[in-house]
């Protein structure tokens, strides 16, 4: 099983800054010897910071291959959508990161959330030609339920491990995920973990024993260790 290694930040905001510094560097590490890189990208409050923080940063961008780890099925003009956000931070017209390739979920164009996961799946599964798809980088938040992507907590989705991509409900609404042996064979994961009503997912998230039905999170589970960071307020007694 991999091994949490916890990375502590005063705020939310030091956590943001140093979030987008790691990725910058990763992203520099792995074009050092290869020519493209992939990451799945996370929806949230923190992410939207490190992607503000990522936007200016020089870093050769078309090379760089953008997915998203999950998505609402919403029209894309929807606030709700992680597409609308990340589009409107990392992506903004004019910034550097702009010039990243972006393979984003196709939502209310079809018909359901099934036909989105579909052709979601067959696009990753034509990027990577392999099965389950192994991303050079993804980043995960973790839920106050313990869920993380749009793995919710005794869903379904939970169980589908054939696929790269599925369908799954958090919250009242539909949603597209990666499902997680795709998390699972990522060359690197991290969470970004933020404000104290994450109190009990992250500790249920450290505990050995806990399910991986009621912490969703806890199916992460990858070669290499995995990068916990966290403000004060999230860890509060964890450490």
């Amino acid at each position: 099983m991999s091994k949490y290694e916890i990375v502590e930040f005063a705020t939310k905001k030091d956590l943001s800054n140093a979030g987008a510094i790691f990725i910058k560097e990763y992203i520099e590490l792995v074009l050092q010897k290869e020519e493209r890189i992939s990451i799945s990208l996370s929806g949230g409050s923190t992410p939207l910071l490190i992607y503000n923080f990522l936007s200016n940063e020089d870093i050769e961008w078309e090379k760089v291959d953008l997915f998203l780890g999950d998505e609402r099925w919403v029209d894309k003009s929807n606030k709700l959508s992680n597409e609308f956000m990340v589009r409107n931070s990392l992506l903004k017209p004019g910034k550097p990161a702009s010039k990243a390739r972006f393979y984003t979920y196709p939502t209310t164009e079809f018909n359901s959330p099934i036909e989105s996961s579909d052709y979601f799946n067959k696009l990753i599964q034509g990027y990577f030609k392999s099965f389950p798809p192994s991303f050079d980088l993804i980043l995960l938040g973790l839920g106050n339920d313990g869920h993380t992507a749009s793995l919710f907590p005794f869903s379904n989705s939970l169980k589908d491990t054939n696929r790269a991509s599925t369908v799954s409900n958090g919250n009242g609404i539909d949603r597209i995920t990666l499902t997680a042996p795709v998390l699972c064979s990522s060359k690197k994961v991290i969470f970004f973990i933020s404000g104290s009503d994450k109190n009990l997912a992250l500790k249920r998230l450290l505990d050995i024993n806990e399910s991986t039905e009621r912490t969703p999170a806890k199916l992460v589970d990858t070669e290499n260790s995995i990068l916990l960071f966290c403000d004060c307020d999230s860890l509060g007694n964890n450490i």
